[in-house]
């Protein structure tokens, strides 16, 4: 992943002890570079009060600086190592113009040094420095403690989960999605707003299936960029009894869609596939979509756009593939297992591999649903298996047309070693409260596919997409 950048603000106020910047800025400075985060701070040298910042001159030089450095700015870190001046902080973010997250973060006090020497106060200022910024109507994050030593662990999961806040909203606010092809008649459920997905800074690109058919019949033969292609796809997963003809048709298409990507700087993929794809082309682009998706650039079928934004979401928050599965049957008769299904476009690191479950393990095959419409002949290019057990959250992401909002709800779960006897990229999912969760997509308009992502992104979908985007959210209490 991409170094992120900080903007840093220490917090002073000098009634408190000022050499507690000094300390506290060369504290934070080294955790942050422990944790390859580039910080923007302002330098001792400016001041005498160690590149703090307490008075408006303090708070200008600070928002100039961040100005210069705006398009690196992933996000900013305010830290009091004592109470702190909420006026200078609150002044230098609204000045810097800034629009990134924020999280305030102070320093416990000792109690073995709670003389006026030695006493910081932050706990008290932080309440001061967080009035004020709401105020200033500037959204922040807090800490999972009131007050936090940087150099604790529990800070440190916490600078980590802030980190992937902040890639989360840098990443949304400037998505590029590319849907190819038009929705399927029949699934109306997949329908969005461009235009309610642009105004939070996500572009849509469209591109009609029959220009990519053509582009792929141009590709000669010979070319050495077709024979990449194979190879890649024969190396991705085993291709057991699938066709020469049929691997030969994905490569030539996946290359199609490669530059077309490639062209129009775009972060994911949404695809048509039932029925064009089979009866016009003759293959499913189901492996090429998997491929796509191992890689961090998220590809799902049917055109959806809205749960490809999910998907998204997550690969930007965790550095992990998604998935974009089906919510697709009950587990027996217990209320709080399902069983997660597709035919299959998943990505191969969430399966199970040989060695866990050799009978499961992911290889290619043929899409056995479509198969009976259009021929097994035309249906070749699946990558079926069992997922593996892990954690999970998942997303779905939707657009309210009669609010004008995005929406999106997201929880946790777990991915079992339940056993069951299916066809397709299959898994059994274990959530609290599940059948409260069912209720609630039912009743809200949502439809049944939803993203996957094997690492616990909850609390990061909270602030990045509810706080920080704006979006109309729903966090499962599961």
């Amino acid at each position: 992943m991409k170094k992120l950048t900080f903007g840093v603000i220490v917090g002073n106020r000098g009634f408190f002890p000022e050499h507690l910047c000094s300390t506290g800025r060369k504290t934070v400075l080294k955790v942050l570079e422990s944790e390859g985060i580039q910080a923007v701070i302002l330098d001792e040298a400016v001041n005498s009060k160690y590149g703090s910042v307490e008075s408006v001159n303090d708070a200008q030089m600070c928002a100039d600086l961040f100005r210069q450095h705006r398009d690196e700015i992933d996000g900013v870190l305010i830290t009091l190592p004592n109470f702190g001046d909420e006026r200078a902080i609150a002044n230098s973010l609204r000045w810097s113009t800034l629009d990134v997250p924020v999280m305030v973060q102070a320093f416990p006090d000792d109690m073995s040094l709670m003389t006026l020497k030695d006493r910081r106060d932050s706990f008290c200022g932080k309440m001061s420095t967080c009035s004020n910024l709401t105020q200033y109507g500037i959204k922040f994050s807090l800490t999972s403690q009131h007050t936090m030593d940087p150099e604790s662990e529990a800070f440190k999961q916490d600078l980590r989960r802030f980190a992937a806040i902040c890639r989360v909203v840098k990443g949304l606010r400037k998505a590029r999605v590319g849907a190819i092809g038009a929705r399927p008649a029949p699934f109306k459920t997949v329908r969005f707003s461009e235009k309610l997905l642009e105004r939070t800074g996500i572009s849509v690109e469209t591109i009609d299936l029959s220009e990519i058919f053509g582009r792929a019949g141009r590709i000669q033969a010979d070319d050495p960029r077709l024979k990449n292609k194979l190879a890649a796809i024969n190396s991705y997963v085993p291709t057991g009894g699938t066709p020469g003809e049929s691997l030969l048709r994905m490569a030539r298409l996946g290359l199609v869609i490669d530059d077309w990507m490639a062209e129009n700087a775009l972060d994911a993929s949404a695809i048509q596939c039932w029925t064009a794809m089979e009866e016009f082309y003759g293959v499913v682009p189901c492996t090429l979509m998997s491929m796509s998706s191992n890689s961090l650039i998220p590809s799902g079928c049917e055109t959806d756009v809205a749960g490809v934004i999910g998907m998204y979401a997550m690969v930007l928050g965790s550095g992990k593939p998604s998935a974009l599965v089906d919510w697709n049957n009950n587990y027996a008769d217990d209320l709080d297992k399902g069983i997660i299904f597709h035919c299959s476009n998943l990505p191969k690191d969430l399966f199970a591999d040989a060695s866990q479950s050799p009978a499961e393990a992911p290889h290619m095959d043929y899409q056995a649903i479509i198969s009976k419409d259009v021929g097994v002949e035309n249906a070749r290019g699946t990558v079926v298996g069992r997922l593996r057990s892990s954690p999970i959250t998942y997303c779905r992401v939707s657009t309210n047309d009669l609010d004008g909002r995005v929406m999106a709800y997201y929880g946790e779960g777990e991915l079992t070693n339940d056993p069951v006897k299916t066809f397709g990229g299959y898994g059994v999912v274990k959530i609290a409260q599940f059948q409260k969760l069912l209720a609630y997509i039912c009743e809200n308009g949502y439809e049944h596919h939803v993203a996957i992502n094997p690492a616990r992104l909850a609390g990061v979908l909270d602030e990045a997409l509810g706080k920080y985007m704006g979006w109309q959210v729903y966090h499962h209490p599961g």
